[in-house]
């Protein structure tokens, strides 16, 4: 169990681990590695960055579960797609980057839009768009949070040139933005696709 404190009042809430939902995080973050792994187009403009779909299953387990299971399930993933695609110097930053997103998704699926309190009743409208502005809000910040991150990694931990850093930041910004956009359109159609099954077989934890 993980207690963390509430975003507004302060309370103190506890994210419980059961068996269910370490299997379902556990799967998510085997997938987060494939999609990265295997469907990539790396190194772009010789910068480090990728387009990849990698982000799609951190915002789909936030919608799914919850925030924090969203953000180890795309952290342990990617952080060791780094690892064995051979570049553990971005592992660490791969970690908290991804963790936030998670973080993020799941703040607003669930304390803002509450989706898991949705019913039958609810416009589906209504919750589309709150399942658009969850997922997406966790990859959007994830534009901002990665070159900014990115730059004081390559500069002031690996020793990269400045004009060369200042290049990839940019390179970075506009490849993540393109990966957030797809990554979002591809977790809303998984959560709307898999979220019914799910549920109604029961494999979804309370």
């Amino acid at each position: 169990m993980l207690t963390t404190s509430g975003p507004v009042s302060g309370q103190r809430t506890a994210v419980r681990f059961s068996t269910r939902k370490i299997a379902i995080t556990g799967v998510m973050a085997a997938l987060s590695f494939i999609a990265y792994e295997f469907f990539r187009i790396p190194n772009v403009f010789g910068t480090g960055a990728s387009f990849h779909l990698g982000n799609t299953f951190t915002a789909l387990t936030a919608l799914l579960l919850d925030g924090v299971s969203g953000g180890l399930a795309g952290a342990i993933g990617l952080s060791m797609a780094d690892i064995i695609a051979g570049d553990p110097g971005y592992a660490l930053s791969t970690f908290i980057l991804k963790f936030i997103i998670g973080i993020v998704c799941g703040f607003f699926a669930h304390r803002v839009y509450r989706i898991k309190e949705h019913n039958p009743g609810t416009s589906r409208r209504v919750r589309l768009i709150a399942v658009i502005v969850s997922a997406a809000s966790g990859l959007l910040v994830n534009v901002i949070t990665d070159p900014v991150i990115g730059y004081f990694r390559d500069r002031f931990i690996f020793g990269m040139p400045a004009e060369f850093v200042k290049y990839a930041v940019k390179i970075a910004g506009g490849v993540t933005l393109v990966n957030s956009l797809l990554s979002t359109a591809c977790a809303v159609s998984l959560y709307l696709l898999l979220h019914p099954a799910l549920q109604k077989s029961g494999l979804l934890p309370d």
